[in-house]
């Protein structure tokens, strides 16, 4: 019998798919097995028993190396990003099982190699899907049924019926063919549970998202809302307007240390020199500008700047940063990035309007002055705009920003 909380679950996310969709992994496991039994030289009477360990040890190896700098290079980021490493996980485990089956068909040298990365993307996956289902199983577990919602799918006699069935296939074409028709389904179906799933955390996509559709037409989007407009796979730390394909403004990183911050502060002095054609000390300034800075957002819990050039931002936080504090800074940094778009296209079309594109800029709006007039705005603004997003649904207490070991800096007053 279902549990009663059981109906509103699947009402809301349909969480069944994503369970019934991990059966088709089995059958599918199967024709690797038997495909990769092969490769190691199962009914070849001249292959050596030596060698066939010599094999497992060394994929053994790889796979273990693989898991434990994937973990360290990427293990902050697999919470926040837990739909995007959900499918990924798929599509890595799926890659293995076809180079598993490709395997045999090569000379022994390159079935080595093949063998080898098919078990370093096994060892992904197995870290992907691990961080990303603990994360998702959480998300769904809204009574504290989590032991429950682990436990669903483990019992599922039809797909392990369909394995041994399909492990009776003994001609290639034929092999092949269920296996591309397994994987294909698998994908697929896969690829639409993750869409349906609605987090309530605001992860960096969330939150341009959200906050581009509430600066600009002061409307606040409910989680569901949101997935609909959400990609699973999105470029890192980009700042991109409404989720439109060409609303890139630039991109930023969060928690960054304080040297990224200062690698930034030049590029303000290089194109005012470059702009008014003069030679100025661009050390001199930037000591200005991060004097400027720090006075600036001293009242803040975090440190924001934004390069004009390379359209790259950087947020410092302060120690004891909160998670209302982390949103803080991102939308601003969004906001900022809005306003000097805005203003470098609206310079560029006037001086092309009036001399025909073959005059030189203006001189730039200082950035300095729109992290001022931004800062100001969104602060008057943002804790009636916090309660708003809490009222439609959003986590603002959980911090989902960061996808790297964050540092902290102290500053003192």
């Amino acid at each position: 019998m279902a549990p009663a909380t059981a109906p509103e679950l699947i009402v809301k996310e349909t969480k069944e798919i994503g369970t019934t969709v991990k059966t088709y992994r089995c059958p599918s496991s199967r024709l690797r097995s038997k495909r990769r039994s092969e490769s190691v030289g199962v009914g070849d009477a001249t292959a050596s028993p030596t060698a066939a360990l010599l094999l497992n040890v060394l994929q053994e190896s790889m796979g273990r190396i693989a898991t434990i700098l994937f973990a360290h290079r990427l293990g902050t980021s697999l919470e926040p990003e837990c739909k995007m490493y959900r499918l990924a996980a798929d599509i890595l485990n799926d890659s293995a099982m076809v180079l598993d089956c490709l395997s045999p068909i090569f000379p022994k040298p390159v079935r080595v190699g093949l063998l080898s990365l098919s078990s370093v993307l096994r060892a992904l996956c197995g870290v992907a899907a691990g961080s990303s289902k603990a994360s998702l199983s959480a998300h769904f577990a809204r009574w504290g049924n989590l032991g429950e919602l682990n436990a669903v799918g483990l019992n599922i006699p039809p797909s392990q019926l369909t394995g041994v069935v399909l492990s009776y296939i003994t001609s290639p074409l034929e092999t092949w063919i269920a296996l591309i028709v397994l994987l294909i389904v698998h994908l697929g179906t896969n690829h639409a549970a993750v869409r349906a799933v609605k987090m309530t955390t605001l992860n960096r996509q969330r939150a341009n998202i959200v906050f581009s559709h509430l600066f600009e037409d002061n409307l606040i989007l409910t989680p569901a809302e949101t997935s609909k407009e959400e990609r699973i796979f999105e470029r890192d730390g980009v700042l991109r307007w409404k989720a439109e394909s060409s609303g890139i403004l630039g991109t930023c990183q969060i928690g960054t240390s304080l040297e990224q911050l200062l690698l930034l502060l030049p590029e303000q002095a290089d194109r005012g020199a470059l702009e008014t054609s003069r030679t100025t000390s661009t050390t001199m300034d930037a000591s200005t500008n991060l004097t400027a800075l720090l006075e600036l957002f001293r009242e803040e819990e975090y440190i924001l700047y934004f390069g004009p050039l390379s359209r790259r931002g950087a947020i410092v936080l302060k120690a004891g940063a909160t998670a209302q504090a982390q949103l803080k800074a991102w939308s601003h940094a969004l906001l900022v990035s809005r306003h000097l778009a805005r203003k470098n296209g609206t310079a560029t079309s006037c001086i092309h309007e009036k001399q025909g594109g073959q005059g030189e800029l203006s001189p730039s709006v200082s950035v300095l002055s729109i992290l001022r007039d931004t800062l100001q705005e969104h602060t008057r603004t943002f804790k009636d705009r916090v309660k708003r997003l809490e009222h439609a649904g959003w986590q603002t207490d959980v911090a989902s920003l960061e996808t790297k070991p964050g540092r902290r800096v102290h500053v003192s007053v």
